[in-house]
């Protein structure tokens, strides 16, 4: 069957309601049916409104929540960015930080294939001073430009993530605010030993929150094995946001995570976005996290070649503009001045000389004291960190 629309706005070929081929011509079907009784107005929708919509782009405010990023290394004993991009271990007693494959469990089977973990090598036997912290600090523009409204009670942001320890208790997420009047929030959540749980809290707005639209930190989110006493009260609110304080950032703590040494603690698709209920998880490729991930921490191994025997200068413009301009370090294991050289012979000593740094790239220039021919070069790895 054809339907034809021609000049005079004739259209031949249709067929109404079922009915035989028919043609409209003028206002009428041919069988008849009043072209008017073919017309009407969709029903007004009562009580919608466009307001309080979230932005478009990324829903995920926080970078690398999935963990599959690992720039700098996928273990460390030390604290701090150490491991897993965009994510700190705190501890005053022996810890063990990892990125971690998973191969099963029900944060496999939700799409994940890495976690944070933090593993005890020191038993926690003083349980007033010592701690032990999982935490990712947030760039006070993300907050501020996310939709939130985070002045008024009725906005209201969600945190969701999953989460297994190998030991049994209740726990608390609190995203600790850092600009104007620190505040904290405590929500508490149970685990049972080795099992996955996926965890979901929200938080209102406060008239007295404050992110500034600047690069600096506007937010700590832990989620934290274990704090002290020194570190914790009774009275701290788990319902409202609370003044922070040095001895009152999270309510006593049930249980001594660190009481024996193994215990571990693994987390993965950490989740922070506008409304009152946590959505699927954001997953982003590996390239995208990457890129968000560079704008706070750039490794680079990189290779030069030396023209002549006294020094050389190169420019690097880096793949993302960096948080800030960064500070910088070479590393390579086991090599004298952290610089491998390509050709035999002494590793030569290498002097900064003309450095300019920017959040978009750099320009360097190197003197050395002998060791080097014209043609021969070295390898290394440069650290750049503009991190919080």
């Amino acid at each position: 069957m054809a339907i034809v629309i021609n000049g005079s706005g004739t259209v031949t070929g249709l067929a109404v309601g079922g009915l035989p081929d028919g043609t409209v011509d003028n206002g009428t079907v041919a069988s008849g049916i009043a072209s008017s009784k073919l017309t009407g107005a969709l029903p007004a929708i009562s009580g919608a409104s466009l307001a309080n919509l979230p932005p478009q782009g990324r829903k995920n405010i926080i970078i690398n929540g999935d963990m599959q990023v690992a720039q700098r290394a996928t273990t460390s004993t030390s604290t701090g960015y150490q491991t897993v991009d965009r994510w700190q271990m705190g501890a005053n007693v022996g810890v063990t930080q990892s990125q971690i494959a998973l191969t099963s469990g029900e944060a496999y089977d939700a799409g994940f294939r890495s976690a944070f973990k933090l593993t005890n090598t020191g038993a926690i036997d003083t349980t007033a001073s010592q701690y032990v912290s999982c935490f990712q600090n947030i760039e006070a523009q993300s907050l501020a430009k996310s939709g939130w409204s985070y002045t008024k009670p009725s906005s209201s942001i969600t945190i969701s993530f999953w989460i297994k320890s190998s030991v049994a208790g209740t726990y608390y997420v609190n995203p600790m605010s850092q600009d104007g009047t620190k505040k904290v929030y405590p929500q508490s959540f149970s685990l049972n030993a080795n099992a996955w749980t996926k965890v979901e809290k929200t938080y209102v707005g406060l008239s007295s929150l404050a992110f500034s639209s600047d690069t600096g930190n506007g937010m700590q989110l832990h989620i934290s094995p274990f704090y002290g006493t020194n570190f914790t009260d009774s009275g701290v609110s788990t319902s409202a946001w609370s003044n922070y304080g040095s001895a009152t950032r999270f309510p006593d703590f049930a249980q001594n995570w660190g009481a024996s040494t193994g215990a571990t603690w693994e987390i993965t698709g950490v989740q922070l976005e506008l409304g009152s209920t946590a959505s699927d998880f954001e997953h982003r490729t590996y390239s995208e996290e990457l890129a968000l991930c560079q704008r706070y921490f750039y490794k680079l191994q990189s290779a030069f070649v030396c023209t002549a025997a006294t020094g050389f200068v190169f420019n690097l413009q880096f793949p993302v503009t960096m948080r800030a301009s960064p500070s910088q370090s070479h590393s390579y294991s086991g090599v004298a001045n952290d610089v491998y050289r390509i050709a035999n012979g002494a590793t030569p000593t290498f002097v900064p000389n003309g450095i300019f740094t920017s959040a978009e790239g750099l320009k360097h220039g190197y003197d050395f004291d002998g060791g080097f021919t014209a043609g021969e070069g070295y390898v290394s790895d440069w650290l750049f960190s503009a991190e919080l």
